[in-house]
């Protein structure tokens, strides 16, 4: 990939045609598109039947049985995009644009360099030939001497594994609460505290920083990170950090280890513009339909058993690409109200189907102990609820919520072959993962009650074994994954986006390194206003269209498409050449990536 990322369009258009001079030929001898059309399929149903002929060519016999394989899926991701009835659906023809670019090689502005890419790595795995690996291994027959090099192959594995993983830092190590110790003090210095005050969460949530100018006294920013701080106070764009998070920062400025960290909480000038933009044009920010899946207020449904229940609308502290971003209120402005969340439950309790609720927001363990002890106690009081979940980031962003009289309210509640009270939470990367984390995990488990992790997948956590690295920290500390979520495709977290592709080789190429009882999180896409859909699936969605932008557009079949006739959703996802672009800018090694336009 790295011959690709530093090339003209024209030479990147020669590559392209070496990879299939075929193509090339049938494109430039058809009179027109629709003639192009049908001799492609004509050829692509050709090399679908040699690779898989005994009595076939010798160039298709002797093709390794992978590649073959992959041969196989591109030709099939081929023809869905020279189909008629996905150009119609997403209103764009790649195959007119190809037909046009074989007529006129130095007229080329009408595509992207992702646009060629894509097709150069299309045309090289229809011809077997991706080179998704030079890596060969062949066992011998002698069962001893195979088990031997096959021992040694697996240690090949783990080397390279863990020279990855030694690059992510979990905030458990010496160098990590070092940095923090510092800045904590700091932090206490400026405000007047001390310790104690610190290991008290309601200092934390008085002293919420939801200013630049407080920030600027403790940290460094950079002149990006200013500009965005800046006008999203301009414009009354909420942002939020809590002290003990920001402890975890890079006092100096911006670096890999923490940019992660800075990113959930800092919002962009990008996002800051187009979050305004959005509202001067009163456009719905609700991308994943919401507001349609509500039947009472406070209630969120998709799904026969489980619902959501929302008895605030805040956070201690705001992640940018939140998907309910755009009816999070600050802190301070946020008033939970006891008659909502009453007439939610009474829902709740008429319906009989429902056995399971998941109490988010906002966050919920935001409100007092007696206030989530109510909700408990009238949720535990409805005979046909088995599970009550509780969806809170504190572990993360504020481990001291985590104490005694909560974890004795939680407690009473969690009733072992009857009733289970459990944690979900949203960790991001290891370096979130601190001694205080820890120590607050044991509490929870000490009471039996299990913490599952759902973790965004973002490009700031997408590097190769980055997410590996959180998985094993999270199996030490005593939470188990449980959902790696797409990230959406909301249009102000553009710089959030990671190619679908991305995710499902993370989940091939590296998660498959793991040992099961740490991989046990699902890779999913969130299908707005109907719920989870599984990327290793692939009867789940496939690839339909490759945009002039180098966008790969999906179509997603909905969780409940094998029991009911049900609309499919339309997806166009960020160039795989984009990230590549981004990855490059961060010093990666593109090679370590270079299977991932091979994922569909």
């Amino acid at each position: 990939m790295n011959e690709l990322t530093s090339l003209q369009v024209s030479q990147l258009v020669d590559l392209l045609w070496n990879a299939d001079p075929e193509i090339k030929k049938t494109l430039a001898r058809s009179a027109s598109v629709e003639e192009a059309r049908e001799r492609l399929f004509e050829y692509l149903n050709s090399l679908e039947r040699h690779y898989f002929n005994i009595c076939s060519q010798k160039r298709f016999k002797h093709a390794h049985i992978i590649e073959k394989a992959n041969a196989k899926e591109c030709i099939r991701v081929l023809k869905n995009i020279i189909r008629t009835e996905n150009e119609e659906m997403t209103k764009f023809s790649a195959l007119s644009h190809l037909w046009q670019l074989v007529r006129n090689d130095s007229s080329t502005s009408h595509v992207s360099r992702g646009f060629i890419a894509e097709f150069i790595h299309l045309f090289r795995g229809i011809n077997a030939n991706s080179g998704i690996t030079e890596d060969k291994f062949i066992l011998p027959d002698d069962d001893r001497r195979a088990s031997r090099l096959r021992s040694r192959k697996l240690d090949e594995y783990a080397v390279k594994m863990n020279a990855h993983l030694m690059k992510f830092k979990s905030g458990t190590e010496l160098s990590s609460r070092a940095k923090s110790s510092s800045l904590r003090r700091k932090i206490l210095k400026f405000f007047g505290a001390d310790e104690k005050d610190w290991r008290d969460y309601k200092w934390h949530l008085k002293h919420i920083i939801s200013d630049t100018r407080t920030l600027e006294k403790l940290i460094h920013l950079d002149s990006e990170e200013r500009q965005g701080l800046i006008y999203a106070e301009q414009n009354k764009i909420p942002f939020q950090v809590t002290p003990y998070y920001l402890s975890l920062f890079n006092e100096q400025g911006k670096s890999l280890e923490d940019r992660v960290l800075r990113a959930q909480v800092l919002p962009s000038l990008y996002y800051c513009s187009t979050v305004r933009s959005n509202r001067l044009l009163r456009k719905n920010m609700d991308f994943m339909g919401e507001k349609s899946t509500s039947p009472v207020e406070g209630i969120t449904r998709r799904y026969p058993q489980i619902v959501i229940l929302k008895p605030v609308d805040t956070c201690p502290q705001i992640c940018v690409y939140c998907q309910r971003n755009w009816e999070l209120k600050p802190l301070r402005q946020s008033k939970p109200t006891r008659s909502g969340m009453m007439k939610a439950i009474e829902w709740i309790r008429d319906n009989e189907n429902i056995s399971e609720v998941l109490i988010t927001g906002g966050d919920p363990l935001i409100l007092t102990d007696d206030y989530i002890g109510l909700m408990l106690d009238k949720l535990s009081a409805i005979p046909h609820i088995e599970r009550i979940r509780i969806g809170s980031r504190m572990l993360v962003t504020l481990p001291f919520r985590i104490t005694t009289p909560l974890i004795g309210v939680l407690k009473r509640h969690h009733k072992p072959g009857y009733r289970e009270i459990c944690i979900i939470t949203h960790f991001e990367h290891p370096v979130e993962i601190t001694t205080d984390v820890i120590h607050a995990v044991k509490k929870i488990r000490n009471a039996g009650l299990s913490i599952y992790n759902q973790q965004v997948f973002t490009y700031y956590n997408s590097r190769k074994y980055e997410t590996c690295s959180l998985r094993l920290a999270l199996k030490r500390a005593g939470i188990d994954p449980y959902y790696t979520f797409n990230t959406k495709g909301k249009e102000e977290t553009e710089e959030f986006r990671v190619p679908i592709a991305r995710l499902e080789q993370e989940r091939k190429e590296e998660a498959r390194f793991l040992p099961g009882i740490v991989r046990t999180d699902e890779p999913v896409f969130n299908v707005p206003k109907l719920g989870k859909s599984h990327l290793r699936a692939w009867q789940d969605h496939e690839l339909i269209m490759i945009l002039g932008s180098g966008q790969r557009v999906y179509r997603f079949f909905p969780w409940e498409s094998k029991v009911t006739l049900i609309d499919d959703y339309i997806y166009s996802d960020v160039p795989i050449y984009d990230y590549f672009q981004r990855l490059r800018a961060d010093q990666e090694d593109l090679n370590d990536y270079k299977s991932i336009w091979y994922y569909f």
